[in-house]
């Protein structure tokens, strides 16, 4: 890839701007970290720390009102900001990243595709754990036949946060589309439906566990795939022991992996992008196997491939400058959102909702 870089504008500099967006924009070819949006002077300070080169504006309205310098706008600002800014981004003609969820609803989502196909422009959405390590091995491992036809996926995204931490994601304000079904859930969604297409029938349960909280912080969402494949999808907050993160038991073998991938720890630590990114120990390697527990040692190590978030933004680049395909669309994000809704749905309702 040659040329000019194309010039980026980040609005938002909190969790998702510093930790994830920046670091990869500013490691990836044909991409250059140009402005960054934060009316935080803290935040504009670490911004100017870490990328001296860097632009800072203190509202989006600076943004666009030079939009004609800029080539792609990412938006990695609160939830509820995701719909009118991208809105905005589209109609001053700049092709839009936005973290997920895109949208707190399958329609604004159908909404802004219609809006960004209109002005022939990108509008794509952060789904980075589609490039989580054990999920390209768990991808590699389905399309090379290893376990059979897959009966069942169980994927869990948990954590032990027994205190709150306070801010928009926990709140209980509807228009601030917090709680973990739409944080994490947005996540486990996402891989269900990439791995095993689309979705029938959706059942839920969403508990607010934690003294003072305001929303779902330990949820579970069934699905059944069209495919016959069923995924349970657990995301939480109080989970005092962790399961494994997938099981996956097909009609040949089952695959079971511990652990997170690494790379989010690695970016909070500062690191960035580069020889052994991605890599994880052989001993936090899965195990595939059929009757043996591989909590015992049962079955076989598989080797994990190397997570890769950067392959995202590369993506996008080759998109924009190469007319390639773009990596997550809005109308695949539009197809999560029902999924998340029907859930929704269903742990209010205690009803099983169809798609």
């Amino acid at each position: 890839m040659t040329g000019t870089p194309l010039r980026v504008g980040l609005v938002g500099y909190g969790l998702a701007g510093s930790v994830f967006h920046a670091p990869l924009i500013a490691a990836t070819e044909g991409l250059a970290l140009d402005t960054v949006v934060t009316s935080n002077p803290e935040r504009q300070r670490q911004a100017r720390a870490e990328f001296p080169d860097v632009r800072v504006a203190a509202s989006p309205d600076e943004l666009f009102a030079r939009a004609g310098e800029l080539d792609l706008i990412v938006i990695a600002s609160p939830n509820r900001t995701h719909v009118p800014l991208a809105t905005a981004a589209l109609k001053a003609g700049l092709p839009v990243v936005v973290d997920k969820p895109l949208s707190g609803t399958a329609a604004e989502a159908r909404g802004l595709a219609d809006l960004a196909e209109e002005r022939g422009l990108l509008l794509s959405v952060f789904q980075n754990r589609r490039w989580d390590n054990d999920f390209l091995t768990l991808r590699k491992l389905i399309d090379d036949g290893e376990l059979g036809d897959v009966y069942r996926f169980e994927s869990r995204f948990e954590r032990w946060r027994p205190q709150l931490k306070g801010g928009w994601r926990e709140s209980g304000d509807p228009a601030e589309i917090g709680g973990l079904l739409y944080d994490l859930g947005s996540h486990v969604v996402d891989q269900a439906l990439v791995l095993f297409g689309p979705v029938t029938t959706v059942h839920a349960e969403a508990d607010v566990r934690r003294e003072g909280a305001q929303t779902d912080d330990d949820t579970f969402i069934a699905l059944t795939h069209a495919n016959g494949v069923r995924s349970h999808l657990y995301v939480s907050a109080t989970t005092a022991q962790l399961g494994p993160r997938f099981r996956v038991l097909g009609s040949k073998a089952g695959y079971v992996k511990h652990g997170l991938d690494p790379q989010e720890a690695a970016l909070r630590d500062g690191l960035r992008p580069g020889p052994g990114w991605g890599l994880e120990p052989e001993e936090l390697w899965g195990r595939i196997g059929a009757g043996e527990s591989p909590v015992t040692g049962g079955g076989h190590p598989v080797p994990t491939l190397p997570g890769d978030y950067p392959a995202y933004y590369a993506a996008v680049a080759k998109a924009l400058i190469e007319g390639a395909p773009n990596p997550v669309t809005a109308r695949e994000a539009a197809a999560a959102l029902d999924v998340l809704e029907a859930a929704r749905r269903s742990a209010l309702e205690k009803v099983t909702v169809s798609l």
